[in-house]
C-alpha cells in the first residue's frame, strides 16, 4: 500500500517538474520579458502597421483555409468510409503525408510546383502569382491542416453506421436531405473539433508558409513570420516576445475552445 502510494506521488512530481521545466519556465520567461516595460508599451508593439497587417493576413488565412478543409474533409472522410473504390488505400496514405512530412519539404515542394520554372509556373504570365504571395501561403496551409478534419470525422462515421441514412434513402430521402439531416448532425462534435484543430494549426504554421513567403512586413508577413523577423532579422526582442505573446493569447483561447467541446462531446456521448 505505501509502495503504491510513494510510486503515485514520485511519478505525479516527476510529470509536474518536467511540465514546469519545459513549458511553465519558458512561458513565464516570455511573458515577463513582455510586460516588463508595461501594459503600454505591449499594446505600442502590437498595434504598429506590420503587427496589425499580420494578424490580418493569419487570420484571412484561417478563414479560407478553414471552410475548404471543412468541405473536402467531410467528403473525404464520408468517402474512406463509405466508399469501397480504388485507390482508396492510397488515399488514406495522402491524407496523413502532411503529418509524416516536414513542412519545409512542403514549401518546397510547392515551388517545385508553382514557382517560375515548375509545372504550373506558366500562371505567372497570366498575372496569377501563387509562390511568394498570399494564394502560395494559403495551398501551404490547406496541406499542412488538411488531416485533422478527416481524421476526427471519420471514427464518428464509423461509430453511428449508415443504417439510418439508408433509411433514409429508402423513404426517399435525397443525397442532400440524408447529409443534412442525418450525417451532419451525428457528425457535428467530431467535426467541430476537427475545425479547432485546423484553427490552431493554421495560426502557428511557421515552416510551410515561410518557404513560400517572401516575409515582407506589412504584405506577407503572418504572426508567426513576424516573431521571427522581429527576432532574427530585426533584432527586436522585445517586439518579438510581444508579437509571441499575442499568437500565445490566441492559441490559449483556441486551447480553451478545445476543453469545452471535448467536455460536451462526451456529455453528448
Amino acid at each position: 500500500m505505501k509502495v503504491g502510494f510513494w510510486t503515485k506521488i514520485s511519478l505525479r512530481t516527476i510529470a509536474l517538474a518536467y511540465l514546469f521545466v519545459l513549458l511553465l519556465v519558458p512561458l513565464g520567461i516570455i511573458l515577463w520579458r513582455t510586460f516588463e516595460r508595461g501594459i503600454g508599451a505591449f499594446f505600442d508593439s502590437v498595434t504598429t502597421p506590420a503587427a496589425v497587417s499580420a494578424f490580418d493576413l493569419t487570420l484571412t488565412i484561417v478563414a479560407i483555409t478553414v471552410p475548404v478543409n471543412v468541405i473536402f474533409g467531410v467528403i473525404i472522410a464520408i468517402a474512406l468510409v463509405r466508399g469501397k473504390f480504388p485507390g482508396r488505400n492510397l488515399l488514406q496514405a495522402v491524407v496523413d503525408l502532411p503529418m509524416a512530412t516536414s513542412p519545409v519539404v512542403v514549401g518546397v515542394s510547392l515551388i517545385l510546383l508553382w514557382g517560375a520554372n515548375g509545372w504550373f509556373g506558366g500562371l505567372d504570365q497570366h498575372g496569377l502569382k501563387i509562390i511568394f504571395n498570399l494564394p502560395g501561403m494559403i495551398i501551404a496551409t490547406i496541406f499542412v491542416t488538411l488531416p485533422f478534419v478527416v481524421r476526427e470525422v471519420e471514427p464518428v462515421l464509423h461509430e453511428i453506421g449508415d443504417d439510418q441514412e439508408q433509411a433514409a434513402a429508402t423513404l426517399g430521402a435525397s443525397g442532400w436531405q440524408t447529409f443534412w439531416r442525418i450525417t451532419l448532425p451525428a457528425i457535428r462534435w467530431g467535426l467541430t473539433y476537427g475545425i479547432v484543430l485546423t484553427v490552431a494549426r493554421a495560426l502557428g504554421e511557421f515552416g510551410a508558409v515561410i518557404m513560400v513567403s517572401t516575409g515582407l512586413p506589412g504584405k506577407s508577413q503572418t504572426l508567426t513570420l513576424l516573431v521571427n523577423g522581429r527576432y532574427v532579422n530585426d533584432h527586436n526582442t522585445f517586439g518579438a516576445y510581444c508579437a509571441a505573446t499575442l499568437l500565445m493569447g490566441i492559441a490559449l483561447v483556441v486551447l480553451l475552445l478545445m476543453t469545452l467541446l471535448e467536455r460536451k462531446r462526451g456529455t453528448a456521448k
